[in-house]
């Protein structure tokens, strides 16, 4: 029996993960710091992996550690054999599967690693192999800060180690982009949300940038390969990251109202298996009043405001099907939302085609052609795939379906 040590795990995806590796059972154990030594006394399980906050007390207590955990100073693979304790630390190794995949390189460059834990320990090894030219380690209250972070704006790559912007607290940063100059690669080692707003900020910069899901699979592999003494193809890295990113992806659907997003949504549900959300119906739950109701009692600002809250809310979760309202893409925070876990679906109509019926906005052909023209480059801009939508819901649904290969 394998698995994961940790405190809080009931997010992980390591059982997942590890189910593209081998037949074995591995399960997640939750243990609070007064039972780890208990748990290393367990004989039945064999061996298992240690995320936070437990690197460090699981290489205080193995008989034999790897080279590249004393480098670093923590473990993250405990395997049991003949009585002895071995540790080991992959993490490294899922670093620079990571920085490969991105097709980055750190020699001669500058990097800012923001934090100070166990994961900025192997990213500082990582540099220090790689022949970055200067490391600088920012923490919150150490000689380089976030106060004093401006003195390090020439930076080249930065790596975040902290949780800052992790599920369930999204959209925070743990810095501002916008001060670097010379910025060539960022990297967050968080990888859920999928885009952090630190990865989406560097999108709106034109910065290549990675999250953390491909370092989190490679270090699971070679754990993997720890466990069991059996080697594994390399190219499985790959194809755990593709089904897992997919599965961990909402479809998101934008367009103008009357598009037919709430029905293709419908339909793609039954066809997937997926959740499907209505924001709108969300909404209407929330206030308990009608869409026309909320516009006429309180205000579009007032609705606008409302929408915000349950998109904030509702992106938070993966793997559905999200049905937004036409307007929802008006305000960036919305947008940046929306991408975080989504892969953005315009369903395109003609404008003679779009029903106003219920709609406050879009009560005349005049209405609907003003909206339009307002909306649809914002519609274009922030979509990863346009669909034309046709009057048979099945082959609307078929050509998204397409669109997302699943």
């Amino acid at each position: 029996m394998y698995g994961l040590l940790g405190r809080k795990l009931s997010h992980s995806l390591s059982p997942e993960i590890h189910a593209f590796f081998g037949s074995y059972r591995y399960d997640l154990f939750c243990r609070e710091p007064g039972e780890i030594d208990d748990f290393f006394r367990d004989g039945s399980i064999e061996a298992f992996n240690v995320t936070i906050p437990y690197k460090v007390e699981a290489f205080k207590r193995c008989d034999v550690l790897s080279d590249t955990a004393k480098e670093i100073g923590s473990v993250n693979t405990v395997v049991k054999k003949n009585g002895t304790v071995y540790g080991y630390n992959t993490d490294l190794y899922g670093f620079e599967t990571m920085v490969t995949k991105a097709g980055a390189s750190f020699k001669g460059k500058k990097v800012l690693i923001l934090g100070s834990g166990g994961a900025s320990k192997t990213v500082s090894v990582y540099c220090r192999r790689a022949y970055a030219l200067e490391t600088v380690i920012i923490s919150r209250s150490g000689e380089n800060n976030y106060d004093n972070i401006s003195l390090h704006s020439d930076a080249d790559i930065i790596v975040n180690t902290t949780p800052v912007g992790m599920y369930p607290e999204n959209g925070a940063a743990p810095v501002d982009l916008r001060i670097f100059k010379n910025l060539q690669f960022v990297f967050d080692l968080i990888y859920n949300p999928f885009r952090t707003k630190l990865l989406l900020d560097a999108d709106k910069l034109g910065i290549p940038n990675s999250n953390g899901l491909y370092m989190l699979i490679a270090q699971g592999m070679k754990s993997s390969e720890l466990f069991t003494g059996k080697e594994i193809d390399v190219s499985v890295i790959e194809k755990a990251y593709g089904e897992i990113k997919k599965n961990m992806m909402n479809i998101v659907l934008i367009g103008m109202p009357g598009c037919g997003k709430s029905t293709a949504g419908r339909e793609l549900a039954k066809l997937t298996g997926r959740e499907f959300i209505d924001t709108d119906d969300e909404i209407e739950k929330a206030e308990g009043k009608t869409i026309p109701e909320i516009f006429a009692q309180n205000g579009e600002e007032y609705f606008r405001n409302a929408e915000s809250r349950e998109i904030r809310r509702l992106t938070k979760y993966p793997g559905q099907i999200i049905a937004t309202g036409g307007g929802a893409v008006l305000r960036e925070e919305n947008r940046d939302s929306l991408r975080q876990n989504g892969i953005i679906i315009y369903l395109r109509r003609g404008v003679e085609e779009l029903s106003g019926e219920g709609r406050p906005l879009s009560k005349s052909p005049e209405a609907i052609k003003k909206l339009y023209d307002e909306r649809h480059s914002i519609y274009e801009s922030l979509a990863g795939y346009t669909v034309d939508a046709d009057e048979d819901v099945n082959i609307t649904a078929g050509r998204i379906l397409k669109c997302v290969s699943l």
